[in-house]
């Protein structure tokens, strides 16, 4: 598959004076994760670091400028490709021996996963073409084989945990369901969630390896309850809080009416 060669890899929105989202263009939507970098007295925080085709501290050295924590939301290559470019590493306990080893090869081709696993995307909302890329990072960039780095973790967070930056501070909320160990990040004094793959404004992954729907209709339901002001997700556009409870709703109303006719709770 001939695919032109990026001239950049990496895009960069300064959201507000101290965050900043980064983001991967020719990775298709569903793999598109947001990377989220904001700025603290003593320390920076980056909230995952996106799919690992190309090397974010470089792309990015211009913004990371002071000591990093580098934290998780979950474990999904989407948002740990590039963890091990950085030393400091945060993840929740549950997932942490994911990142304890080279991940497993994937490839950029449709035609290399199995049908159900692509199906499940389209199913829920989303487009997958040929190939999960549009462009390549580099000349002789092999498109059938990726694999991340082991990037052990130096803490393991659990809910209640705060990760302090010196003039702010982020509460650990778990937020199972999506994955296990998924987690967000919550700073009670602005109302801000940084809410990794626990919630985003579009179609919501609930059957992957590892899901499990009934923690999330309790995640769902923490959420709608959280008063948030914003809402930076793991994937498409920061929200509000009225979008948050709207999200919420939506979740909870859909699985309800699939158990009322006698659906798969599963499915």
């Amino acid at each position: 598959m001939g695919l032109e060669v990026a001239g950049r890899w990496f895009e960069f929105e300064h959201v507000s004076e101290d965050i900043t989202r980064i983001w991967e263009p020719h990775v298709i939507r569903v793999m598109q994760c947001n990377i989220w970098h904001v700025r603290g007295r003593s320390h920076d925080l980056l909230i995952d670091s996106g799919m690992g085709l190309a090397s974010l501290s470089e792309a990015a050295a211009h913004i990371l400028d002071k000591p990093l924590i580098a934290v998780a939301t979950h474990t999904h290559l989407d948002h740990v490709g590039s963890l091990h470019e950085f030393p400091n590493r945060v993840v929740h306990v549950a997932e942490a021996h994911h990142l304890a080893r080279q991940s497993d090869n994937f490839s950029m081709l449709r035609a290399d996963h199995p049908a159900d696993f692509i199906d499940g995307l389209e199913r829920a909302g989303y487009e997958v073409g040929s190939c999960f890329v549009t462009a390549v990072p580099r000349a002789g960039f092999d498109l059938r084989s990726h694999r991340c780095p082991p990037a052990p973790a130096n803490r393991l967070v659990g809910e209640g945990d705060v990760i302090d930056l010196g003039d702010r501070a982020f509460e650990v909320l778990h937020l199972p369901g999506h994955s296990p160990g998924s987690i967000g990040l919550w700073e009670a004094r602005s109302g801000t969630l940084f809410s990794g793959d626990a919630i985003y404004d579009g179609p919501l992954l609930d059957q992957l390896p590892g899901s499990e729907i009934s923690s999330y209709l309790e995640t769902m339901r923490r959420l709608e309850r959280l008063p948030a002001r914003v809402v930076h997700a793991g994937h498409d556009p920061s929200f509000d809080g009225t979008r948050l409870r709207e999200l919420t709703r939506g979740y909870l109303e859909r699985r309800a009416r699939s158990a009322g006719h006698g659906g798969n709770p599963r499915a």
